[in-house]
């Protein structure tokens, strides 16, 4: 997966899936602020200059060639804000490459539906990227993050890693 791949903006309906860049950090600091977003995942919320760091390191792209770090930004049209983040992890051989994926929304703009945009549109700009799988490790409690991987595509499997479920999607069809 190239450069350019990673750097494209996925438009939805009301979202604008925009490439994370470290400058996204501030802002991103104040969106993803809220402790409960880390019930399920552990840790606790970033300060902006933390995030910075983060988003530099993502931004930079896996140090290991076969890898493809893939960070994109919610930017919501209605309230003109960034509302949280979706990421993909692109990894294997061409034939069987997986894509290892994630969102968060944050609190105040949680139970509109926007994982599940999000979600869907990563999903199916993977499913163009030669990508033969789609997963996610999802607590086995946090019902809200089920729904938009089902809502997605994805179903429930019986592997379990770091007390998570992992759900998958083969990708039937792939792009070229």
């Amino acid at each position: 997966m190239s450069h350019s791949d990673r750097a494209v903006v996925i438009p939805t309906a009301r979202l604008e899936l925009r490439p994370l860049i470290p400058g996204h950090a501030p802002e991103m600091a104040d969106a993803l602020s809220d402790p409960a977003l880390h019930t399920f995942t552990g840790g606790a919320p970033l300060s902006p200059a933390a995030l910075r760091a983060r988003y530099e390191r993502l931004a930079a792209g896996s140090p290991d060639p076969e890898v493809a770090w893939c960070n994109w930004v919610l930017h919501a049209a209605a309230e003109r804000c960034l509302v949280g983040t979706v990421q993909a992890t692109v990894s294997g051989p061409a034939a069987d490459r997986t894509a290892e994926v994630a969102w968060v929304v944050g609190t105040p703009w949680q139970g509109r539906g926007y994982a599940t945009e999000a979600a869907r549109a990563l999903v199916g700009w993977l499913a163009t990227r030669c990508v033969a799988q789609v997963i996610a490790h999802i607590h086995p409690r946090h019902a809200a993050s089920a729904a938009v991987a089902r809502a997605a595509g994805l179903a429930p499997t019986s592997h379990r890693q770091d007390g998570e479920v992992r759900w998958r999607m083969d990708v039937v069809g792939r792009g070229p």
